[in-house]
């Protein structure tokens, strides 16, 4: 596909893809720009008004087709999206990595889950949402599965690809038509993901691409036609959208945002150095942009616990931070923008005034306009941490004396979507494991492991009790119960009160 082999030099003049055609939008232009040096890679209007309902008068022209196929066609379709997938690794790897700024080697793993996602989903939609089926007193028993109709995606910038597929994918073998709306800070890689749906035979309506900033979001989330959004992003937007469908309740909401992660160490730690290994993963990875990274460490006080500080303290700086395409492979790239590397910058600022130490001061590098070097404060002496997160390479420290007290400062955050423990102490992880609050807990992992093939989401202000990966099959459709006889009869035993009737 020669989309896919563009001169990377160049800036993609963007467009929409509504009712299986590519076409211009009719809202207010806005801009792709890569983080690495600010250049602009993609730049073209906004879905409009007019642009929604059309996309929307298409999904309804397609949705009783899509609806009514059979699952072995609908899952043909999403089989040949992931052999594009596949014939195209590498260019749309780059393309991840130009408009996220992530290593290439990330990249390139972000574009092989797109690829595994499909087996995941398959087996998911079996599982969770096939028919069963019984016979009871000459009446046969089915209990089978409807999708919603037409569903709205949006997705999120640091998993481009992967994020929003994790949504589309279970929805579209579902029988769903898909509204995708991308992050406003990667338009390029949605494009390109879309182009290689339509290459994979995607029916006429079945899934468009609605490109624009927070207006354009705004506009599907108030149709009163959709059917059900699926969102990955912030705290702040989705507890906006959970107030704005709060009002319909025959709307299927489901949200998966962020989270305040905390990691405890607990009292035995044999190995320190594969310990601080599992820091740096949970805290750093992606350059602190994923939504699992850990925000908070909690350390005992004593000979282990200082031992594994000044350890790690001295592995920060020796984590590489460059370009994607570096020749010396980084270990992380630059945050998404500069705002958001700003934000980073400031918060820190602001835990220092409250009291906080730097172990490991975060950076603005002069390696291109959002590169910021991760860092470590200590915040043992603060009265209360501020209960924010901070998405972005900053890890904030805090030694404790008892190890139940530390989970009860784990536990004190209106987040809840991953918390890890590092202990080789069974005792510890049983009293770990039942009392902390999240949906993703892992024992002597990052906080960053997350399997596709298990469920994925939290509580409180990380998500609505709908995860995503194995369990997304559950929002895509819901159940229908039915009983079924060949003809009426009447019972041997009348029902009291009828007479003859």
């Amino acid at each position: 596909m020669s989309e896919h082999d563009q001169d990377e030099s160049e800036a993609q003049a963007g467009l929409l893809f509504v009712g299986g055609e590519w076409v211009e939008g009719v809202g207010e232009p806005f801009a792709s720009i890569e983080p690495t040096q600010g250049d602009e890679i993609w730049a073209g209007p906004a879905a409009g008004k007019s642009d929604l309902d059309t996309a929307m008068d298409a999904a309804f022209d397609a949705a009783d087709d899509w609806a009514d196929a059979s699952f072995a066609t609908r899952e043909a379709v999403v089989r040949r999206f992931a052999e594009q997938v596949q014939t195209h690794h590498e260019a749309f790897a780059r393309t991840i990595s130009r408009e996220t700024g992530k290593p290439l080697w990330e990249s390139r793993a972000e574009v092989s889950l797109v690829v595994s996602k499909i087996d995941h989903a398959v087996r998911a939609y079996h599982a969770r949402t096939g028919t069963q089926e019984s016979e009871s007193g000459g009446v046969h028993q089915r209990v089978w599965h409807k999708p919603h109709g037409v569903v709205a995606v949006f997705g999120p910038f640091n998993f481009p690809a992967h994020l929003p597929n994790g949504h589309i994918v279970p929805a579209l073998l579902a029988g769903n038509c898909v509204l995708f709306k991308p992050s406003e800070q990667t338009p390029l890689v949605a494009e390109e993901m879309v182009k290689l749906w339509q290459a994979a035979g995607i029916p006429k309506g079945v899934l468009q691409l609605l490109q624009g900033e927070r207006e354009t979001g705004e506009l599907i989330a108030a149709h009163e036609e959709l059917d059900g959004l699926y969102f990955t992003g912030s705290p702040r937007t989705g507890e906006i959208l959970s107030r704005q469908f709060a009002a319909q309740p025959g709307k299927i909401l489901a949200l998966e945002m962020g989270g305040n992660n905390p990691l405890v160490v607990g009292s035995q730690i044999s190995d320190v150095r594969a310990a601080v290994h599992d820091v740096l993963l949970s805290a750093y990875l992606s350059a602190g942009q994923r939504c699992t990274c850990a925000r908070r460490l909690y350390v005992p006080r004593g000979k282990t616990g200082d031992e594994l500080v000044a350890a790690l303290a001295e592995a920060i700086p020796n984590l590489r931070v460059g370009p994607w395409d570096a020749k010396a492979e980084p270990f992380m790239g630059p945050l998404i923008s500069v705002k958001a590397a700003d934000g980073i910058l400031s918060a820190q600022t602001r835990l220092m005034a409250l009291g906080a130490r730097a172990l490991v001061e975060a950076r603005r590098l002069k390696l291109g306009r959002a590169f910021v070097s991760p860092g470590l404060l200590d915040c043992s002496d603060l009265n209360r941490m501020p209960d924010e997160e901070h998405f972005g390479p900053l890890l904030r420290l805090v030694r404790y004396d008892k190890f139940g007290d530390a989970i009860d400062a784990a536990n004190d955050t209106r987040f809840g979507l991953a918390a890890g423990l590092l202990s080789e102490n069974d005792a510890e992880w049983k009293q770990f494991r039942l009392r902390i609050r999240a949906g993703v807990v892992n024992r002597n992992r990052p906080t960053t492991g997350a399997s596709g093939a298990a469920p994925f989401g939290g509580i409180g202000a990380s998500g609505n009790h709908r995860p995503s990966a194995f369990y997304a099959a559950d929002y895509c459709a819901y159940p229908v119960a039915t009983m079924e006889a060949q003809r009426s009869v009447m019972p041997e035993q009348a029902v009291p009160g009828m007479g003859d009737a």
